[in-house]
């Protein structure tokens, strides 16, 4: 098959390089004409020096030329970038009728849009069918270097899912079809704040029990929160839930906690973006989280919690103290 991805940051040019290891023939396209010119003259991402890229992953400069020239996108802009992408498709592509696989982790805000949504919202309710995702536990780095990872395949239509599923499986990347893909991709956006405030944690020098603790706490909050968009709590529970915020509140590889743990340090949230060079979902996912919580009269105090720190100013010790003297309800998951 003929794969187009949209985006050449850390996780899709793994995903992009790992499907043309599957054997199918790859176009990769940035906005950054000198990564793609990077791609081109030294087969490898500067992110990962010394890993050389599959020979069917062929790096484009054109936009249309990957569109016209796919079955199937594989989406890995950011979940902000990803409305100018699809309007530019619509724009440039009125009759446009292939699959698309979204990789962002996110939630729109002031719409308060899922991925999915926000691509049936411009591309219209007819191309539901043509919409599927990715999500789970998968750090880039890991997966580029073939380690074992699990990862999970959605998508409105059972036949998309499976084709999903099917085009990433092999030895080392297991992916499992969950016709939810709400769930999946509520998973897959909220845990990213709670991996902020595990960084954070982890940067104050606290120890395994606090981490622990915000990880539960931050599950529930996920689970909590994602009933507004109808998603199963057994999702949540599993891979792209569960899962995804394991590694991404463990793993110093994570952008979210590294940027938690810079901010612990004292580092401004400018500074540690720009240290970290790479958009921090968890930092944007924040707003968008408490937009919707205060829709639903749902608290969701660890995502505030992050978003006081980043956004207004409160250090992360006067932050985890208001946590902790916070009034205690009756543990209920």
């Amino acid at each position: 098959m003929k794969i187009g991805c949209l985006g050449s940051g850390a996780w899709g040019y793994t995903l992009a390089n790992l499907l043309a290891s599957n054997g199918h023939e790859v176009f990769i396209w940035a906005r950054n004409k000198d990564l793609i010119d990077h791609l081109k003259q030294k087969r490898e991402h500067p992110k990962f020096p010394g890993i050389k890229m599959e020979e069917s992953l062929i790096p484009k400069e054109s936009f249309d030329e990957v569109i016209n020239s796919s079955d199937i996108l594989l989406e890995s802009v950011t979940s902000k970038g990803l409305r100018e992408v699809l309007e530019t498709i619509k724009s440039n592509f009125p009759n446009f009728q292939k699959p698309i696989i979204l990789t962002s982790k996110g939630i729109e805000q002031h719409t308060g849009f899922l991925m999915d949504e926000l691509t049936i919202d411009i591309m219209g309710e007819s191309y539901k069918k043509y919409v599927g995702c990715l999500s789970g536990p998968s750090i880039a780095k890991e997966v580029l270097q073939q380690l074992p990872a699990s990862c999970v395949s959605s998508a409105y239509d059972n036949d998309l899912m499976h084709t999903i599923q099917k085009l990433f499986f092999n030895p080392y990347f297991r992916v499992y079809p969950n016709a939810d893909i709400h769930g999946v991709e509520f998973g897959g956006a909220m845990k990213n704040p709670i991996a902020i405030a595990c960084g954070i944690s982890d940067g104050l020098g606290f120890g395994a029990n606090t981490k622990a603790a915000l990880m539960t706490r931050g599950l529930h909050e996920i689970r909590k929160l994602s009933m507004v968009k109808g998603a199963k709590s057994e999702t949540l529970n599993g891979l792209a839930g569960l899962g995804d915020l394991c590694t991404t509140c463990l793993s110093v590889h994570s952008r979210n906690y590294r940027f938690g743990f810079l901010l612990a340090e004292g580092v401004t949230p400018e500074k540690a973006r720009e240290n970290i060079g790479m958009v921090i979902e968890g930092a944007n996912t924040c707003l968008s989280v408490l937009e919707l919580g205060k829709k639903a009269n749902i608290e969701t105090p660890i995502t505030k919690a992050v978003h006081d720190i980043i956004y207004n100013g409160i250090s992360p010790k006067d932050a985890v103290k208001h946590l902790l003297t916070r009034m205690v309800k009756e543990e209920h998951l």
